[in-house]
């Protein structure tokens, strides 16, 4: 890796970790909308390389890999917000779906299917797959999350209970418990999916290929089996730091002995 003045071959680190870029991109790309390039996802991960090989001076190795990784990822996703890169229409239309996957749990006493999901939603099947497809990129939770329209926000209405920062609101062990059932409960292929995205790190061509259908199908999956999952956690993070503070209230004073 150095040339024949001991320097850094920069070029042949490059031509080495370009495969690795790649592969961050197709990865990331499950997390994006349809409108996202990959070929910018790409671009910016080209240059979060060069980065890390201008800034790392330790020996190379696994170490560098792994300085490199958080480097690449790091710059596709200060792209990514340099762009409204998902669209408040989408959110509108996933937050339908969790509406709507909500009721015909209580409904139905299971998940419902995407006929029965659209159905419910009054749009053809085609259009509400349509609807998963462009929502890629839709997250577990997401900051706005924690504050409503027109409502007190979320995060300063439950600040002043004892020891209940945001990040300990996020990781509580009862909401832990909610998100592994949640999982657990979510139909196998969908579970699947889930299982070999996160857990095996395989792009979703990959997984069409294990699951044997096609890559835009398995972003579907992928979706609605978000959907599915933030329909859960939203409920309980709705009751459960409600009945944490139940008899507490801002600037009350606790009851003399």
């Amino acid at each position: 890796m150095y040339t024949a003045s001991g320097t850094l071959d920069k070029e042949q680190l490059v031509v080495q970790y370009a495969p690795l870029v790649k592969r961050i991109a197709y990865h990331l790309m499950a997390k994006l909308p349809a409108s996202v390039q990959v070929e910018d996802i790409i671009q910016n991960g080209m240059m979060g390389l060069l980065d890390a090989i201008n800034r790392y001076e330790e020996g190379l190795g696994a170490q560098f890999e792994t300085y490199a990784v958080q480097r690449i990822r790091g710059s596709m996703l200060d792209g990514l917000r340099e762009n409204d890169w998902l669209p408040r229409s989408l959110r509108r239309d996933m937050r339908r779906i969790e509406a709507a996957v909500h009721q015909l749990e209580q409904q139905k006493g299971r998940h419902p299917t995407e006929t029965e999901l659209a159905e419910s939603l009054g749009v053809p099947l085609a259009e509400y797959q349509h609807m998963l497809q462009e929502a890629r990129g839709y997250q577990l939770v997401y900051f706005e999350d924690f504050s409503g329209d027109g409502e007190e926000d979320y995060l300063e209405r439950h600040i002043t209970l004892e020891g209940n920062d945001p990040l300990t609101l996020l990781l509580d062990s009862n909401m832990r418990d909610v998100l592994i059932k949640s999982i657990d409960d979510l139909p196998e292929r969908e579970k699947t999916v889930m299982g070999l995205y996160y857990e095996q790190d395989m792009n979703l061509r990959e997984i069409g290929e294990v699951l044997g259908v096609s890559e835009s199908r398995v972003c579907q999956l992928h979706s609605q089996a978000i959907a599915r999952l933030r329909s859960r956690i939203s409920g309980a993070m709705q009751v459960a730091p409600k009945a944490k503070g139940e008899g507490r209230g801002r600037g009350r004073r606790p009851a003399a002995s």
